[in-house]
Protein backbone atom coordinates (compact mmCIF):
# COMPACT_ATOMS: atom_id res chain seq x y z
CA UNK A 1 0.00 0.00 0.00
CA UNK A 2 1.30 3.44 -0.95
CA UNK A 3 1.81 5.76 2.00
CA UNK A 4 1.14 9.13 0.42
CA UNK A 5 1.92 11.04 3.61
CA UNK A 6 3.72 10.33 6.87
CA UNK A 7 6.10 11.80 9.43
CA UNK A 8 9.83 11.41 9.97
CA UNK A 9 10.38 9.53 13.24
CA UNK A 10 13.56 11.32 14.22
CA UNK A 11 11.89 14.73 14.33
CA UNK A 12 8.70 13.91 16.23
CA UNK A 13 8.72 15.49 19.71
CA UNK A 14 5.46 14.31 21.33
CA UNK A 15 3.90 17.75 20.95
CA UNK A 16 0.63 16.36 19.43
CA UNK A 17 0.20 19.55 17.41
CA UNK A 18 -0.48 17.61 14.22
CA UNK A 19 -3.13 15.57 16.02
CA UNK A 20 -4.77 18.68 17.44
CA UNK A 21 -4.92 20.24 13.99
CA UNK A 22 -6.05 17.13 12.09
CA UNK A 23 -9.73 17.67 11.22
CA UNK A 24 -10.56 13.95 11.21
CA UNK A 25 -8.07 12.63 13.82
CA UNK A 26 -6.29 10.47 11.27
CA UNK A 27 -3.07 10.36 13.28
CA UNK A 28 -1.95 7.80 15.82
CA UNK A 29 1.00 7.95 18.20
CA UNK A 30 3.19 4.85 18.23
CA UNK A 31 6.33 4.72 20.39
CA UNK A 32 6.16 8.51 20.77
CA UNK A 33 6.03 9.05 17.01
CA UNK A 34 3.09 10.35 14.95
CA UNK A 35 1.85 8.09 12.17
CA UNK A 36 -0.86 8.58 9.56
CA UNK A 37 -3.91 6.29 9.79
CA UNK A 38 -4.42 5.61 6.08
CA UNK A 39 -8.05 4.48 6.39
CA UNK A 40 -9.03 7.74 8.11
CA UNK A 41 -6.82 10.28 6.32
CA UNK A 42 -8.32 12.68 3.76
CA UNK A 43 -4.82 13.87 2.72
CA UNK A 44 -5.58 17.52 3.29
CA UNK A 45 -1.92 17.90 4.30
CA UNK A 46 -2.72 20.33 7.10
CA UNK A 47 -0.68 18.31 9.60
CA UNK A 48 2.45 18.84 7.53
CA UNK A 49 1.99 22.61 7.58
CA UNK A 50 1.59 22.93 11.34
CA UNK A 51 4.40 20.54 12.36
CA UNK A 52 7.00 22.69 14.18
CA UNK A 53 9.72 20.15 13.33
CA UNK A 54 8.95 20.09 9.59
CA UNK A 55 8.63 16.34 9.92
CA UNK A 56 6.40 15.82 6.89
CA UNK A 57 7.28 13.04 4.48
CA UNK A 58 5.24 13.23 1.27
CA UNK A 59 5.50 10.28 -1.10
CA UNK A 60 7.24 11.41 -4.28
CA UNK A 61 6.57 9.92 -7.70
CA UNK A 62 9.50 11.68 -9.31
CA UNK A 63 11.34 8.47 -10.21
CA UNK A 64 8.22 6.95 -11.78
CA UNK A 65 7.53 10.13 -13.78
CA UNK A 66 11.11 10.26 -15.06
CA UNK A 67 10.67 6.69 -16.33
CA UNK A 68 7.51 7.78 -18.13
CA UNK A 69 9.36 10.72 -19.68
CA UNK A 70 12.05 8.39 -20.96
CA UNK A 71 9.33 6.53 -22.88
CA UNK A 72 7.97 9.72 -24.50
CA UNK A 73 4.45 10.96 -25.28
CA UNK A 74 3.84 12.33 -21.77
CA UNK A 75 1.51 15.32 -21.37
CA UNK A 76 1.55 17.52 -18.28
CA UNK A 77 -1.67 18.83 -16.75
CA UNK A 78 -0.56 21.85 -14.72
CA UNK A 79 -2.74 23.20 -11.93
CA UNK A 80 -3.54 26.91 -12.41
CA UNK A 81 -1.92 27.76 -9.07
CA UNK A 82 1.45 27.47 -10.86
CA UNK A 83 1.05 31.22 -11.36
CA UNK A 84 1.59 31.97 -7.66
CA UNK A 85 4.01 29.16 -6.80
CA UNK A 86 6.40 29.87 -9.70
CA UNK A 87 5.71 33.60 -9.97
CA UNK A 88 4.68 33.39 -13.63
CA UNK A 89 2.13 35.31 -15.66
CA UNK A 90 2.58 33.31 -18.85
CA UNK A 91 1.85 29.59 -19.16
CA UNK A 92 4.03 29.27 -22.26
CA UNK A 93 7.08 29.80 -20.02
CA UNK A 94 6.04 26.80 -17.94
CA UNK A 95 5.32 24.84 -21.12
CA UNK A 96 8.80 25.49 -22.51
CA UNK A 97 10.42 24.56 -19.20
CA UNK A 98 8.45 21.29 -19.06
CA UNK A 99 9.51 20.57 -22.62
CA UNK A 100 13.13 20.75 -21.50
CA UNK A 101 12.33 18.09 -18.89
CA UNK A 102 11.03 15.79 -21.64
CA UNK A 103 7.28 16.41 -21.64
CA UNK A 104 5.77 16.12 -25.12
CA UNK A 105 3.18 18.77 -24.30
CA UNK A 106 1.69 20.68 -21.37
CA UNK A 107 -1.72 22.20 -20.75
CA UNK A 108 -3.40 24.02 -17.93
CA UNK A 109 -5.74 21.91 -15.81
CA UNK A 110 -8.15 24.83 -16.08
CA UNK A 111 -9.20 23.31 -19.42
CA UNK A 112 -10.73 20.47 -17.44
CA UNK A 113 -12.01 22.92 -14.83
CA UNK A 114 -13.97 24.78 -17.47
CA UNK A 115 -15.73 21.53 -18.38
CA UNK A 116 -16.47 20.88 -14.72
CA UNK A 117 -18.12 24.30 -14.42
CA UNK A 118 -20.25 23.47 -17.47
CA UNK A 119 -21.35 20.22 -15.82
CA UNK A 120 -22.18 22.08 -12.61
CA UNK A 121 -24.35 24.51 -14.54
CA UNK A 122 -26.37 21.69 -16.13
CA UNK A 123 -26.99 20.06 -12.77
CA UNK A 124 -27.98 23.34 -11.13
CA UNK A 125 -30.38 24.16 -13.94
CA UNK A 126 -32.11 20.81 -13.40
CA UNK A 127 -33.40 22.22 -10.12
CA UNK A 128 -33.11 18.87 -8.34
CA UNK A 129 -30.57 19.89 -5.72
CA UNK A 130 -31.65 21.30 -2.37
CA UNK A 131 -28.00 22.22 -1.81
CA UNK A 132 -25.04 21.77 -4.13
CA UNK A 133 -21.46 21.04 -2.95
CA UNK A 134 -18.63 21.31 -5.46
CA UNK A 135 -16.54 18.19 -6.06
CA UNK A 136 -13.27 19.81 -7.15
CA UNK A 137 -11.35 19.19 -3.91
CA UNK A 138 -10.51 15.48 -3.45
CA UNK A 139 -9.80 16.01 0.26
CA UNK A 140 -13.30 17.41 0.79
CA UNK A 141 -14.80 14.58 -1.27
CA UNK A 142 -13.07 11.96 0.89
CA UNK A 143 -14.11 13.75 4.09
CA UNK A 144 -17.76 13.62 3.00
CA UNK A 145 -17.51 9.99 1.87
CA UNK A 146 -15.98 8.91 5.19
CA UNK A 147 -17.54 11.15 7.81
CA UNK A 148 -20.59 12.99 6.47
CA UNK A 149 -22.76 10.49 4.58
CA UNK A 150 -25.80 12.76 4.87
CA UNK A 151 -24.01 15.28 2.65
CA UNK A 152 -23.43 12.74 -0.15
CA UNK A 153 -26.78 13.67 -1.70
CA UNK A 154 -25.50 17.22 -2.18
CA UNK A 155 -22.00 16.40 -3.44
CA UNK A 156 -21.80 17.03 -7.19
CA UNK A 157 -21.46 13.75 -9.14
CA UNK A 158 -18.81 15.31 -11.36
CA UNK A 159 -15.12 14.56 -11.93
CA UNK A 160 -12.50 16.86 -10.47
CA UNK A 161 -10.72 19.16 -12.97
CA UNK A 162 -7.68 16.86 -12.95
CA UNK A 163 -9.67 13.79 -13.99
CA UNK A 164 -11.77 15.72 -16.50
CA UNK A 165 -8.66 17.17 -18.13
CA UNK A 166 -6.92 13.79 -18.23
CA UNK A 167 -9.90 12.34 -20.08
CA UNK A 168 -9.77 15.22 -22.57
CA UNK A 169 -6.04 14.80 -23.14
CA UNK A 170 -6.41 11.07 -23.75
CA UNK A 171 -9.17 11.74 -26.26
CA UNK A 172 -6.93 14.13 -28.23
CA UNK A 173 -3.66 12.15 -27.97
CA UNK A 174 -3.93 8.43 -28.31
CA UNK A 175 -1.70 6.38 -25.99
CA UNK A 176 -0.57 9.54 -24.19
CA UNK A 177 0.51 9.35 -20.57
CA UNK A 178 -0.85 12.08 -18.30
CA UNK A 179 1.05 13.56 -15.38
CA UNK A 180 -0.67 16.06 -13.10
CA UNK A 181 1.45 18.80 -11.51
CA UNK A 182 0.09 20.78 -8.56
CA UNK A 183 0.30 21.70 -4.87
CA UNK A 184 -2.06 18.97 -3.60
CA UNK A 185 -1.28 15.72 -1.78
CA UNK A 186 -4.83 14.35 -2.08
CA UNK A 187 -4.43 14.31 -5.87
CA UNK A 188 -1.94 11.46 -5.48
CA UNK A 189 -4.51 9.01 -4.14
CA UNK A 190 -7.16 10.27 -6.56
CA UNK A 191 -4.81 9.80 -9.52
CA UNK A 192 -3.82 6.32 -8.37
CA UNK A 193 -7.47 5.25 -8.17
CA UNK A 194 -8.59 7.01 -11.36
CA UNK A 195 -7.03 4.88 -14.08
CA UNK A 196 -6.59 7.94 -16.33
CA UNK A 197 -3.76 9.83 -14.58
CA UNK A 198 -0.39 8.09 -14.74
CA UNK A 199 1.54 10.14 -12.21
CA UNK A 200 1.52 13.19 -9.96
CA UNK A 201 4.29 15.68 -9.27
CA UNK A 202 3.98 18.29 -6.56
CA UNK A 203 5.24 21.80 -7.16
CA UNK A 204 8.05 20.93 -4.75
CA UNK A 205 8.99 17.95 -6.95
CA UNK A 206 8.92 20.11 -10.07
CA UNK A 207 11.06 22.84 -8.55
CA UNK A 208 13.67 20.21 -7.60
CA UNK A 209 13.64 18.78 -11.14
CA UNK A 210 14.12 22.26 -12.62
CA UNK A 211 17.03 22.88 -10.25
CA UNK A 212 18.69 19.56 -11.09
CA UNK A 213 18.43 20.28 -14.83
CA UNK A 214 19.57 23.90 -14.47
CA UNK A 215 16.27 25.22 -15.82
CA UNK A 216 15.66 28.85 -14.78
CA UNK A 217 12.16 30.16 -15.46
CA UNK A 218 13.23 33.81 -15.39
CA UNK A 219 15.65 33.15 -18.23
CA UNK A 220 12.94 31.48 -20.32
CA UNK A 221 10.58 34.36 -19.62
CA UNK A 222 13.06 36.75 -21.25
CA UNK A 223 12.99 34.82 -24.52
CA UNK A 224 10.88 36.33 -27.35
CA UNK A 225 7.74 34.84 -28.90
CA UNK A 226 6.38 32.77 -26.07
CA UNK A 227 2.95 34.18 -25.27
CA UNK A 228 0.06 31.81 -24.84
CA UNK A 229 -3.35 32.59 -23.49
CA UNK A 230 -7.06 32.52 -24.08
CA UNK A 231 -10.27 33.36 -22.31
CA UNK A 232 -10.91 30.77 -19.63
CA UNK A 233 -12.58 31.96 -16.47
CA UNK A 234 -11.84 28.56 -14.87
CA UNK A 235 -8.29 29.80 -14.33
CA UNK A 236 -9.79 31.43 -11.23
CA UNK A 237 -10.22 27.96 -9.68
CA UNK A 238 -7.18 27.99 -7.35
CA UNK A 239 -8.37 30.98 -5.28
CA UNK A 240 -11.27 31.33 -2.86
CA UNK A 241 -14.53 31.85 -4.79
CA UNK A 242 -12.59 30.83 -7.91
CA UNK A 243 -15.16 28.22 -8.92
CA UNK A 244 -17.93 30.74 -8.41
CA UNK A 245 -16.08 33.29 -10.53
CA UNK A 246 -15.75 30.73 -13.33
CA UNK A 247 -19.49 31.08 -14.02
CA UNK A 248 -20.34 33.67 -16.66
CA UNK A 249 -23.56 34.24 -14.76
CA UNK A 250 -25.18 32.62 -11.77
CA UNK A 251 -28.06 30.17 -11.80
CA UNK A 252 -31.23 31.50 -10.20
CA UNK A 253 -32.45 29.93 -6.98
CA UNK A 254 -29.05 29.43 -5.36
CA UNK A 255 -26.90 31.48 -3.03
CA UNK A 256 -23.27 31.10 -4.12
CA UNK A 257 -20.86 30.89 -1.14
CA UNK A 258 -17.28 29.75 -0.64
CA UNK A 259 -16.04 27.81 2.37
CA UNK A 260 -12.28 27.43 2.85
CA UNK A 261 -10.42 25.31 5.39
CA UNK A 262 -11.38 21.97 6.89
CA UNK A 263 -12.66 23.50 10.11
CA UNK A 264 -15.21 25.66 8.32
CA UNK A 265 -16.07 22.82 5.95
CA UNK A 266 -16.85 20.59 8.93
CA UNK A 267 -19.13 23.23 10.45
CA UNK A 268 -21.12 23.43 7.22
CA UNK A 269 -21.27 19.66 6.69
CA UNK A 270 -22.45 19.05 10.25
CA UNK A 271 -25.39 21.36 9.62
CA UNK A 272 -26.00 20.68 5.93
CA UNK A 273 -29.56 19.44 6.51
CA UNK A 274 -30.56 22.79 7.95
CA UNK A 275 -29.47 24.64 4.79
CA UNK A 276 -31.39 25.16 1.58
CA UNK A 277 -30.69 26.73 -1.82
CA UNK A 278 -26.93 26.91 -1.28
CA UNK A 279 -24.20 26.46 -3.89
CA UNK A 280 -21.20 25.72 -1.69
CA UNK A 281 -17.69 25.93 -3.08
CA UNK A 282 -15.61 23.86 -0.66
CA UNK A 283 -11.83 23.78 -0.34
CA UNK A 284 -9.93 21.95 2.37
CA UNK A 285 -7.09 24.49 2.25
CA UNK A 286 -7.43 27.95 3.74
CA UNK A 287 -7.44 30.43 0.82
CA UNK A 288 -8.01 27.46 -1.53
CA UNK A 289 -5.44 25.76 -3.79
CA UNK A 290 -2.92 28.60 -3.90
CA UNK A 291 -2.24 27.67 -0.28
CA UNK A 292 -1.91 23.93 -0.89
CA UNK A 293 0.42 21.86 1.32
CA UNK A 294 3.01 21.43 -1.45
CA UNK A 295 2.81 24.93 -2.89
CA UNK A 296 6.03 26.90 -2.94
CA UNK A 297 6.34 29.46 -0.16
CA UNK A 298 6.52 33.00 -1.46
CA UNK A 299 6.60 36.38 0.24
CA UNK A 300 3.19 37.75 1.31
CA UNK A 301 1.76 34.22 1.16
CA UNK A 302 -1.85 33.58 0.14
CA UNK A 303 -2.66 37.28 -0.14
CA UNK A 304 -0.17 37.85 -2.94
CA UNK A 305 -1.00 34.48 -4.50
CA UNK A 306 -4.64 35.53 -4.72
CA UNK A 307 -3.68 38.81 -6.38
CA UNK A 308 -1.37 37.01 -8.84
CA UNK A 309 -4.16 34.68 -9.99
CA UNK A 310 -6.59 37.57 -10.45
CA UNK A 311 -4.03 39.48 -12.46
CA UNK A 312 -3.32 36.44 -14.62
CA UNK A 313 -6.98 35.80 -15.46
CA UNK A 314 -7.90 39.46 -15.91
CA UNK A 315 -5.11 39.81 -18.48
CA UNK A 316 -6.67 37.02 -20.54
CA UNK A 317 -10.11 38.55 -20.24
CA UNK A 318 -8.79 41.90 -21.45
CA UNK A 319 -6.64 40.60 -24.29
CA UNK A 320 -9.00 38.04 -25.79
CA UNK A 321 -12.58 38.23 -26.91
CA UNK A 322 -14.97 36.21 -24.84
CA UNK A 323 -16.92 33.43 -26.54
CA UNK A 324 -19.51 31.05 -25.19
CA UNK A 325 -17.98 27.76 -24.15
CA UNK A 326 -19.35 24.65 -25.83
CA UNK A 327 -19.25 21.72 -23.38
CA UNK A 328 -17.73 18.39 -24.34
CA UNK A 329 -20.41 15.90 -25.37
CA UNK A 330 -18.49 12.74 -26.23
CA UNK A 331 -16.88 12.20 -22.82
CA UNK A 332 -18.56 11.17 -19.59
CA UNK A 333 -17.50 13.32 -16.63
CA UNK A 334 -19.79 11.64 -14.13
CA UNK A 335 -18.31 10.56 -10.80
CA UNK A 336 -20.64 8.93 -8.28
CA UNK A 337 -19.40 9.39 -4.73
CA UNK A 338 -20.08 6.42 -2.48
CA UNK A 339 -20.03 5.98 1.25
CA UNK A 340 -16.67 4.83 2.60
CA UNK A 341 -16.00 3.37 6.00
CA UNK A 342 -13.01 3.49 8.29
CA UNK A 343 -11.48 0.43 9.94
CA UNK A 344 -12.21 1.71 13.43
CA UNK A 345 -13.24 -0.48 16.35
CA UNK A 346 -16.38 0.68 18.16
CA UNK A 347 -15.84 0.29 21.92
CA UNK A 348 -18.70 -0.17 24.36
CA UNK A 349 -19.58 2.45 26.95
CA UNK A 350 -18.18 0.19 29.66
CA UNK A 351 -14.86 -0.12 27.83
CA UNK A 352 -14.67 3.64 27.45
CA UNK A 353 -15.41 4.16 31.15
CA UNK A 354 -12.68 1.69 32.11
CA UNK A 355 -10.17 3.56 29.95
CA UNK A 356 -11.22 6.90 31.42
CA UNK A 357 -10.88 5.52 34.94
CA UNK A 358 -7.23 4.70 34.27
CA UNK A 359 -6.56 8.43 34.03
CA UNK A 360 -8.61 9.25 37.11
CA UNK A 361 -11.72 10.32 35.20
CA UNK A 362 -14.66 8.73 36.96
CA UNK A 363 -17.00 11.72 37.27
CA UNK A 364 -18.24 14.36 34.80
CA UNK A 365 -16.21 17.04 36.56
CA UNK A 366 -13.05 14.99 35.91
CA UNK A 367 -13.48 15.45 32.16
CA UNK A 368 -11.28 18.47 31.58
CA UNK A 369 -11.54 18.26 27.77
CA UNK A 370 -8.39 20.41 27.64
CA UNK A 371 -7.29 19.11 24.24
CA UNK A 372 -3.63 18.82 25.26
CA UNK A 373 -3.54 15.22 24.00
CA UNK A 374 -4.75 16.32 20.57
CA UNK A 375 -8.34 15.16 20.98
CA UNK A 376 -11.19 17.57 21.58
CA UNK A 377 -12.68 15.61 24.48
CA UNK A 378 -11.59 13.02 27.01
CA UNK A 379 -14.18 10.65 25.54
CA UNK A 380 -12.61 10.96 22.08
CA UNK A 381 -9.22 10.23 23.62
CA UNK A 382 -10.65 7.10 25.30
CA UNK A 383 -12.03 6.00 21.91
CA UNK A 384 -8.58 6.47 20.38
CA UNK A 385 -6.97 4.42 23.16
CA UNK A 386 -9.49 1.64 22.54
CA UNK A 387 -8.48 1.65 18.86
CA UNK A 388 -4.76 1.66 19.59
CA UNK A 389 -4.37 5.16 18.13
CA UNK A 390 -3.38 6.73 21.44
CA UNK A 391 -2.08 5.67 24.84
CA UNK A 392 -2.96 6.53 28.41
CA UNK A 393 0.23 8.56 28.91
CA UNK A 394 -0.88 11.13 26.32
CA UNK A 395 -3.16 12.70 28.95
CA UNK A 396 -0.97 15.63 30.00
CA UNK A 397 -2.91 16.69 33.17
CA UNK A 398 -3.00 13.07 34.37
CA UNK A 399 0.72 12.55 33.76
CA UNK A 400 1.59 15.86 35.41
CA UNK A 401 -0.53 15.00 38.43
CA UNK A 402 0.98 11.54 38.62
CA UNK A 403 4.51 12.92 38.27
CA UNK A 404 3.89 15.52 40.95
CA UNK A 405 2.35 12.93 43.23
CA UNK A 406 5.19 10.48 42.68
CA UNK A 407 7.88 13.11 43.13
CA UNK A 408 6.20 14.38 46.28
CA UNK A 409 5.96 10.88 47.73
CA UNK A 410 9.57 10.14 46.81
CA UNK A 411 10.78 13.35 48.43
CA UNK A 412 8.68 13.05 51.55
CA UNK A 413 9.39 9.36 52.20
CA UNK A 414 13.09 9.53 51.42
CA UNK A 415 15.36 8.44 54.31
CA UNK A 416 17.62 11.33 53.35
CA UNK A 417 16.99 15.01 53.81
CA UNK A 418 16.10 16.76 50.53
CA UNK A 419 16.05 20.51 49.95
CA UNK A 420 15.28 22.31 46.67
CA UNK A 421 16.38 25.95 46.41
CA UNK A 422 15.78 28.66 43.82
CA UNK A 423 18.49 30.94 42.47
CA UNK A 424 18.13 33.23 45.49
CA UNK A 425 18.68 30.28 47.85
CA UNK A 426 15.06 30.36 48.98
CA UNK A 427 13.49 27.04 49.90
CA UNK A 428 11.18 25.72 47.18
CA UNK A 429 10.72 22.23 48.61
CA UNK A 430 11.93 20.47 51.75
CA UNK A 431 11.06 17.14 53.29
CA UNK A 432 10.55 16.12 56.89
CA UNK A 433 13.94 14.44 57.26
CA UNK A 434 15.74 17.64 56.24
CA UNK A 435 13.73 19.60 58.80
CA UNK A 436 14.67 17.07 61.46
CA UNK A 437 18.37 17.20 60.63
CA UNK A 438 18.42 21.01 60.50
CA UNK A 439 16.24 21.41 63.58
CA UNK A 440 13.53 23.35 61.74
CA UNK A 441 10.35 23.61 63.77
CA UNK A 442 8.41 25.95 61.45
CA UNK A 443 5.49 24.27 59.70
CA UNK A 444 5.87 26.11 56.38
CA UNK A 445 9.30 27.32 55.34
CA UNK A 446 8.77 27.55 51.57
CA UNK A 447 10.00 30.86 50.23
CA UNK A 448 12.32 31.45 53.18
CA UNK A 449 16.09 31.68 52.76
CA UNK A 450 18.12 28.60 53.63
CA UNK A 451 20.56 30.84 55.54
CA UNK A 452 18.00 31.06 58.34
CA UNK A 453 18.60 27.39 59.08
CA UNK A 454 21.90 26.39 57.53
CA UNK A 455 25.26 27.86 56.58
CA UNK A 456 24.77 28.60 52.86
CA UNK A 457 28.47 28.84 51.97
CA UNK A 458 28.62 25.52 50.16
CA UNK A 459 25.50 26.41 48.11
CA UNK A 460 26.96 29.78 47.13
CA UNK A 461 30.25 28.17 46.07
CA UNK A 462 28.45 25.50 44.05
CA UNK A 463 26.34 28.08 42.18
CA UNK A 464 29.21 30.50 41.57
CA UNK A 465 31.54 27.76 40.32
CA UNK A 466 28.69 25.92 38.58
CA UNK A 467 30.14 22.79 40.09
CA UNK A 468 28.44 20.08 42.09
CA UNK A 469 29.61 19.10 45.55
CA UNK A 470 29.57 15.44 46.50
CA UNK A 471 29.56 13.69 49.90
CA UNK A 472 31.01 16.48 52.00
CA UNK A 473 30.94 15.71 55.72
CA UNK A 474 29.29 18.54 57.68
CA UNK A 475 28.59 18.94 61.42
CA UNK A 476 25.30 20.66 62.33
CA UNK A 477 25.92 22.52 65.58
CA UNK A 478 22.22 23.24 66.22
CA UNK A 479 21.20 19.58 66.35
CA UNK A 480 24.57 17.90 66.89
CA UNK A 481 24.00 15.83 63.77
CA UNK A 482 26.55 14.85 61.17
CA UNK A 483 25.50 14.79 57.51
CA UNK A 484 27.04 13.82 54.21
CA UNK A 485 26.08 16.76 51.97
CA UNK A 486 25.64 16.55 48.18
CA UNK A 487 24.69 19.71 46.26
CA UNK A 488 23.59 19.52 42.63
CA UNK A 489 23.41 22.66 40.47
CA UNK A 490 20.37 22.37 38.18
CA UNK A 491 20.70 23.05 34.45
CA UNK A 492 19.77 26.39 32.90
CA UNK A 493 20.12 28.21 36.20
CA UNK A 494 16.99 26.71 37.70
CA UNK A 495 18.45 26.52 41.21
CA UNK A 496 20.03 23.79 43.30
CA UNK A 497 18.97 20.81 45.31
CA UNK A 498 20.74 19.12 48.17
CA UNK A 499 20.70 15.62 49.58
CA UNK A 500 21.60 15.29 53.26
CA UNK A 501 22.52 11.80 54.37
CA UNK A 502 22.38 11.34 58.13
CA UNK A 503 25.70 9.84 59.23
CA UNK A 504 25.40 10.78 62.92
CA UNK A 505 25.34 7.18 64.19
CA UNK A 506 28.17 6.12 61.94
CA UNK A 507 30.22 9.12 62.97
CA UNK A 508 29.55 8.54 66.68
CA UNK A 509 30.35 4.86 66.28
CA UNK A 510 33.61 5.81 64.61
CA UNK A 511 34.40 8.23 67.44
CA UNK A 512 33.61 5.54 70.05
CA UNK A 513 35.79 3.09 68.17
CA UNK A 514 38.59 5.62 68.02
CA UNK A 515 38.26 6.17 71.77
CA UNK A 516 38.46 2.43 72.44
CA UNK A 517 41.47 2.23 70.16
CA UNK A 518 43.22 5.03 72.04
CA UNK A 519 42.41 3.48 75.43
CA UNK A 520 43.65 0.12 74.23
CA UNK A 521 46.82 1.66 72.92
CA UNK A 522 47.40 3.42 76.25
CA UNK A 523 46.77 0.22 78.21
CA UNK A 524 49.00 -1.76 75.92
CA UNK A 525 51.74 0.84 76.28
CA UNK A 526 51.50 0.68 80.10
CA UNK A 527 51.64 -3.11 80.07
CA UNK A 528 54.64 -3.03 77.79
CA UNK A 529 56.39 -0.59 80.12
CA UNK A 530 55.62 -2.78 83.17
CA UNK A 531 56.84 -5.84 81.34
CA UNK A 532 60.04 -4.04 80.47
CA UNK A 533 60.59 -3.09 84.11
CA UNK A 534 59.97 -6.66 85.29
CA UNK A 535 62.27 -7.99 82.64
CA UNK A 536 64.93 -5.56 83.64
CA UNK A 537 64.50 -6.46 87.35
CA UNK A 538 64.67 -10.14 86.57
CA UNK A 539 67.67 -9.57 84.44
CA UNK A 540 69.29 -7.56 87.19
CA UNK A 541 68.59 -10.19 89.80
CA UNK A 542 69.79 -12.90 87.51
CA UNK A 543 72.91 -10.90 86.83
CA UNK A 544 73.78 -10.50 90.59
CA UNK A 545 73.18 -14.17 91.33
CA UNK A 546 75.31 -15.27 88.44
CA UNK A 547 78.17 -13.04 89.52
CA UNK A 548 78.04 -14.34 93.09
CA UNK A 549 77.95 -17.91 91.84
CA UNK A 550 80.87 -17.20 89.56
CA UNK A 551 82.90 -15.76 92.47
CA UNK A 552 82.08 -18.77 94.63
CA UNK A 553 83.03 -21.18 91.94
CA UNK A 554 86.28 -19.37 91.27
CA UNK A 555 87.09 -19.47 94.94
CA UNK A 556 86.25 -23.16 95.01
CA UNK A 557 88.40 -23.71 91.96
CA UNK A 558 91.31 -21.89 93.44
CA UNK A 559 90.91 -23.82 96.66
CA UNK A 560 90.85 -27.08 94.84
CA UNK A 561 93.84 -26.08 92.78
CA UNK A 562 95.72 -25.14 95.91
CA UNK A 563 95.02 -28.45 97.52
CA UNK A 564 96.35 -30.29 94.46
CA UNK A 565 99.53 -28.24 94.44
CA UNK A 566 100.15 -29.05 98.10
CA UNK A 567 100.29 -32.81 97.50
Amino acid sequence: MIRYLDFKDARCKDCYKCLRECPVKAIKVVDHHAKIIESRCILCGHCTEVCPQNAKSVHTERAEVEKLLAGGNVVASVAPSFVSSFNLQDFSVMKLALGRLGFADAEETSIGAREVTAQYRKLLESGTYKNFITSCCPAVNTMIELYYPKALDYLAPVDTPMIAHAKMIRKKRKNAKVVFIGPCIAKKREAHESGVVDGVLTFEDLAAMFADKGIVLDEIARLPEHTEGGVNRAKYYPISRGIIKSFENYVDGYEFVAVDGTKKCKEVLENIESLSGMFIEMNSCDSACVNGPCSLALKAGALKANADIRKYVNKDLQEHASAAYVPETELDFTCMHERKRTEDFVPTDRQLQEILAKTGKTKPEDMLNCGACGYDTCLEKAWAVANGYANIEMCVPFMRERAESMSYEIIQTSPNGIVLLDNDLNIMEINGKAKELLGIRDYDVKGKGIFHYFNPTDFVLAVNDNKNIYNKKVFLEKTGNYIELTIIVLKDGKGTYAVMKDITQETKSEEQLDKVKLETLATTDEVIKKQMRVAQEIASLLGETTAETKVALLKLKKTLQGEDGGK
